[in-house]
């Protein structure tokens, strides 16, 4: 199975492109948005490049993070905003949107729910056989989301 993995933000939303069988890397990367630009025509952006990103890997699956925030509500209502239209970009391409929480992508990764950024980065090089860790951090968060939701699809 084809699994899309979403790391929502407006600045930077990271995606992630998993085979389950075997596990392995199709793509992964990053879409950047201006900062400078009109909070609407962000989303579009965002909207409009995942809608494609969709269409050229027909992934059986979604799976997004969910959203946490300790004291930041203005990062949290933008990052808000971004995860609402990638759910919107998945429904539209007809799959199913699966969500996880921070806390369950890192114990499905290494068993530890409070496990660091870099310990995550490593078991996604490990599950996917990658010779490096994943670049940007957005991008590897994608995949964690996309691995995470495999183990949930194999249980």
């Amino acid at each position: 199975m084809r699994i899309f993995g979403i790391d929502p933000g407006t600045a930077t939303t990271g995606f992630g492109v998993i085979e389950t069988e075997p596990a392995q890397l199709v793509d992964a990367g990053v879409l950047r948005t201006p900062a400078k630009q009109a909070l609407e025509l962000r989303l579009k952006t965002i909207h409009e490049e995942l809608s494609g990103l969709l269409e050229e890997y027909a992934p059986g699956e979604v799976s997004i993070e969910e959203l946490y925030f300790a004291s930041n509500v203005k990062t949290a209502i933008s990052v808000s905003h971004a995860r609402g239209v990638s759910m919107l970009a998945a429904s539209q391409y007809g799959v199913d949107v699966n969500e996880y929480t921070p806390l369950q992508i890192k114990h499905a990764l290494t068993g530890y729910g409070r496990a660091e950024k870099h310990q995550i980065q490593e078991m996604v090089r490990l599950r996917l056989g990658l010779g490096q860790l994943p670049k940007p951090d957005d991008a590897a968060d994608a995949l964690a989301v996309a691995i995470c939701h495999s183990q949930v699809v194999a249980a």
